[in-house]
């Protein structure tokens, strides 16, 4: 039997990857870099030489339906600029399509990418929605998370007592940042792994284009993740807390979040707390095993490992890419962006710019500029959990080197499949001295 609910699943995947899909595969059999940059398998598992080819057209290329920059200067000026925004969702759509969008879709089904979540508005409602998030990533409460962090790395550590071989993104990288952002949002211990797997399924949303069979496993995840979030607020209410959820259903007047804000903000939270980190702690090790002589001078220097985040962020960027779309006309870089058109911003190749950064191939953990990448993004839609993704990062790595010093990449790692989020399903890695070539 026909799911009831498939009319408007189709509808909405249609309008906001079905009619972007045929429109990308036509660009890309026609040779379109930008196209080919979104379809190609092999440019997605190593996206780096497009970004040169890219970077060799000028400041701001362009085809028929966007513009693209990997220049450093020109993707801060666009996030910081408040002539561009997110449009509130699929702003790349023309605006009776997008209308349609927002009519069509099911609110159990809203994604990373739809209203009201964070990604999805501009100010003021983006600003509205910050406010009351930004209270639990204060520095002062994050740094007093440390003691925390450490605990988790410590206890995950202690559990893989005597396992030579693992899965370091199974077994270690993804579980620290889950139980660090579940302790903050208040979800049971029992819930913790199934959320994992659940946010994991939906992160493919925030890439364009997807296939009507992913975007489906995907809708099915969403919306078991607002089941869930539901009875948490349900249980919340009956016996609140100090944690985020809980100040976020406590809140009254003006401040208070609708259900299906409530639900946007807190999912987003949720997925980002720990997707980012889980890929910047592979992404690291996968690095730190290409050049030991590195690690070697992090073993001797730890004081250095913050720094080392920061090159792997900028290396290796977690998130490669976004979207912004001109709000009203405005010019950057000699370019006239009319409203509504979209510029895709990638973070993976503005991080290599040799205007900034010398050398920018090399992996370099005493890169004295590490920090002047663009892994988090920049101006109103800095990512909020910045210092506590460093802090989670750092402490990780620290603990996981000091315990296995001799740690290896074992045999081949799985890179996801995610074009706009970079970082391995599997990595599998060996606790001796051995490698495996």
């Amino acid at each position: 039997m026909r799911s009831p609910d498939l009319p408007r699943s189709f509808a909405a995947w249609t309008l906001a990857h079905g009619i972007q899909r045929a429109l990308i595969q036509r660009g890309a059999r026609k040779g379109d870099l930008i196209s080919r940059m979104v379809m190609d398998p092999a440019l997605r598992l190593d996206p780096f030489p497009a970004y040169e080819e890219l970077r060799g057209r000028g400041l701001i290329s362009a085809n028929e339906l966007i513009s693209a920059s990997v220049d450093h200067a020109v993707c801060n000026e666009v996030l910081r600029s408040d002539a561009f925004g997110t449009a509130g969702g699929q702003g790349e759509l023309p605006k009776p399509l997008q209308w349609l969008h927002h009519k069509v879709i099911d609110p159990d089904t809203l994604g990373p990418v739809d209203p009201p979540s964070m990604l999805a508005v501009d100010p003021p409602l983006h600003t509205r929605y910050r406010k009351q998030v930004a209270r639990a990533f204060t520095a002062r409460k994050v740094g007093r998370m440390g003691d925390r962090v450490e605990s988790v790395a410590a206890g995950l550590l202690d559990d893989l007592d005597g396992v030579e071989d693992f899965d370091l993104i199974d077994r270690y990288a993804s579980q620290l940042p889950v139980t660090v952002i579940a302790d903050l949002l208040g979800v049971p211990e029992q819930d913790r792994g199934r959320l994992l797997e659940l946010g994991n399924a939906a992160a493919v949303t925030l890439d364009p284009g997807l296939p009507w069979r992913e975007f489906r496993r995907a809708e099915r995840a969403i919306r078991e993740m607002h089941t869930w979030f539901r009875g948490h607020v349900e249980r919340i209410e009956a016996n609140p807390g100090d944690d985020l959820i809980s100040q976020l259903v406590l809140l009254d007047g003006p401040d208070r979040l609708d259900p299906v804000e409530l639900r946007q903000v807190g999912l987003l939270v949720l997925a980002a707390g720990f997707e980012t980190t889980v890929n910047l702690i592979g992404n690291a090790v996968a690095m730190l095993d290409e050049h030991p002589e590195q690690l070697a001078w992090l073993l001797q220097n730890p004081d250095g490992w913050g720094n080392a985040v920061d090159e792997v962020l900028r290396h290796q960027s977690p998130v490669q890419l976004t979207l912004r779309i001109a709000l009203r006309e405005t010019v950057v870089a000699g370019k006239v962006f009319e409203p509504g058109h979209g510029i895709l911003l990638y973070f993976g190749g503005a991080n290599r710019d040799p205007a900034v950064f010398e050398n920018p191939a090399a992996f370099d953990v005493t890169r004295t500029n590490a920090d002047q990448h663009l892994g988090f993004s920049a101006g109103v839609h800095f990512c909020l959990g910045a210092s506590l993704a460093r802090l989670e990062a750092a402490v990780a790595l620290r603990a996981l080197y000091e315990r296995y010093p001799d740690l290896r990449v074992a045999s081949a790692p799985e890179r996801r499949g995610t074009r706009v989020l970079r970082g391995f399903e599997h990595l599998p890695v060996t606790t001796g001295a051995r490698v495996v070539a």
